[in-house]
């Protein structure tokens, strides 16, 4: 009698969605890092933006490898078509998200980081006044983090529901 009968397209599966769930569910933490930090005072926001970067690096980017070889690997091995709508755009997503990631957020936090550590140093014991280009780098991020949530939320309906398919 077997009793853990596990085949590779089910570790593939599994190893998916474990990338999707703490790579991509860490990113979502990022809408209320800022918030927090501003509530609490404008010294806080470097370490918001080396956390941001640090979860970008360590979590996001190796879940965005993993998710797309293994759904390379499931297309392959599975029941599918790399043609399908569903599985065509999630791949988009996945290239998109990883774009986004390591073409605006990570330079953008390494950039804003730095902006707003000479801002409080430039404050000494004062009280922190975020220049107008600290102020639209924020924007900006909140809008693209907003896009990049959306998109999330877009490939795992199309994941579960599989249109077309």
């Amino acid at each position: 009698m077997t009793v853990f009968a596990i085949t590779a397209y089910e570790i593939s599966v599994w190893l998916h969605i474990v990338a999707v769930v703490v790579g991509l569910g860490a990113s979502f933490s990022f809408a209320i890092l800022n918030p927090v930090a501003i509530s609490m005072g404008p010294r806080y926001l470097p370490l918001v933006h080396r956390t941001q970067l640090t979860i970008s690096r360590y979590l996001v980017n190796p879940a965005l490898v993993l998710i797309l070889v293994t759904g390379i690997y499931q297309t392959s091995d599975g029941d599918w078509k790399f043609g399908s709508f569903w599985i065509s755009a999630t791949f988009a997503i996945v290239i998109v998200l990883g774009g986004l990631v390591g073409g605006f957020f990570m330079p953008s936090d390494k950039r804003l980081g730095a902006l707003v550590e000479t801002e409080i140093a430039a404050a000494g014991d004062g009280p922190v006044v975020l220049s107008e280009a600290y102020r639209r780098g924020q924007r900006s991020q909140l809008i693209a983090g907003q896009v990049t949530g959306i998109l999330i939320i877009v490939a795992i309906f199309l994941m579960v529901v599989k249109p077309g398919a």
